[in-house]
């Protein structure tokens, strides 16, 4: 079995769990976390096969390190995202502070969220060489704003189930503002170091496979827009619509048209 069907193996995995969750499906109650490590497992494979092992790798250690080492800040002084604390209900966690299976996380969304910012950024896909500094800086801030739209929906719908607790009363469902700056913040150090890393680009030997990278986000997405709904959200369900699914409609016409040629 080629690496390329593990990871849509995977990837179909996370689907069937994520819509299971969403809707209280027929497999019953699945811990959040489980779910996590198949979208986990789905990114890293295709980030495998898109960045080659080692680039894999950097981006795996980069963000698993800076996100780690940003939240953890965060819970212990309330800096980066606002005064805040985790509960029992994600495990086990890092000097007590925050659940291994965040920093997870992270990449599980943040992988996706940077194959839709390059594809919005560059002039095409990136075919080999280096890029000028000012858009490898671009794909770092747009790539943040991708994945911290995730965040908008994400971060109320967690607070209510019992994940994580703010201790401050913020404007947005309870959340400050300066949580979504500090998600920027910590997804725009993580790629640009990652950037400054990699230096040049891989020439995909399918760009359509980057798709499945798109989907991964819609699932995602979807997810807590449908979750959202039927739990009688609306509202949240609304916002969740304009934030995520745009992103995910520009990258996928942009992959298109260069397919097309």
């Amino acid at each position: 079995m080629t690496i390329r069907r593990v990871s849509l193996i995977l990837l179909g995995i996370y689907a069937v769990l994520t819509l299971n969750a969403v809707t209280g499906g027929p497999l019953g109650n699945i811990p959040t976390p489980v779910t996590t490590l198949f979208g986990f497992a789905f990114a890293a494979l295709h980030a495998w096969q898109r960045e080659g092992w080692k680039g894999a790798l950097a981006m795996l250690a980069l963000v698993f390190v800076v996100s780690l080492l940003f939240e953890s800040v965060g819970v212990a002084t309330g800096l980066v995202y606002g005064p805040y604390h985790y509960t029992e209900k994600l495990g086990p966690k890092f000097l007590d502070l925050v659940p291994y299976i965040i920093p997870i996380a992270w990449f599980m969304v943040s992988y996706p969220s940077f194959v839709i910012a390059e594809w919005l950024v560059l002039p095409g896909r990136p075919t080999g060489g280096s890029p000028r500094w000012p858009q490898l800086l671009l794909v770092a801030a747009i790539g943040g704003l991708v994945m911290t739209a995730w965040d908008v929906i994400m971060d109320p719908i967690m607070v209510s189930g019992g994940h994580w607790v703010w201790d401050v009363a913020g404007p947005y469902y309870g959340i400050p503002l300066q949580n979504f700056w500090g998600w920027w913040l910590t997804v725009f150090t993580s790629y640009a170091l990652y950037l400054l890393v990699r230096r040049a680009f891989r020439a995909p030997a399918d760009i359509r496979f980057d798709r499945a990278a798109l989907v991964s986000y819609l699932i995602t997405a979807l997810g807590m827009i449908i979750g959202s709904f039927i739990n009688g959200a609306g509202d949240l369900a609304l916002i969740g619509f304009f934030v995520m699914l745009p992103w995910f409609l520009m990258g996928w016409l942009k992959i298109s048209r260069q397919v097309e040629e």
